[in-house]
């Protein structure tokens, strides 16, 4: 069973969030039918991912969710080792920033993958598939 794959809808300088055009291709494309694909535009609103992110967690029960977006620095696909739940300082979409500056009061610092990125990124990047994978420590704000 193969979880939501949350995608980010259009925000900042970004008018259009290419992870998202990206999820839907996938989406039409479709993948091994062992696999129950759900996809899902997130609101780029601190508040709405509270809330949906936990209902869509409960609704499908997910062996693994994989979320994308987008970055203007980014110069490969860039796998995430972890997110970060403190230094959000930045207005969004509906003009609102925590006035904790956290994305979830009394949550962990930081949330660590359970996959080993590394070795994900080495076996794509030897794969012959010809997309260019590199590994963060940071998945910025």
């Amino acid at each position: 069973v193969e979880p939501p794959r949350p995608s980010f809808e259009p925000f900042g300088e970004h008018e259009v969030n290419s992870s998202w055009v990206a999820v839907q291709e996938l989406e039409r494309l479709g993948v091994d039918e062992s696999v129950d694909l759900h996809v899902c535009e997130v609101p780029v609103e601190y508040q709405a991912v509270q809330s949906l992110l936990p209902s869509l967690w409960k609704e499908h029960e997910p062996q693994l969710a994989v979320h994308v977006g987008v970055s203007g620095l980014a110069t490969t696909v860039t796998l995430e080792h972890c997110s970060h739940n403190k230094g959000y300082k930045r207005l969004d979409n509906c003009g609102f920033c925590p006035a904790s500056h956290c994305c979830m009061e009394n949550g962990p610092d930081c949330i660590h993958s359970v996959l080993d990125m590394d070795a994900v990124c080495k076996m794509v990047n030897g794969s012959g598939l010809g997309v260019t994978l590199s590994v963060s420590q940071d998945a910025g704000r």
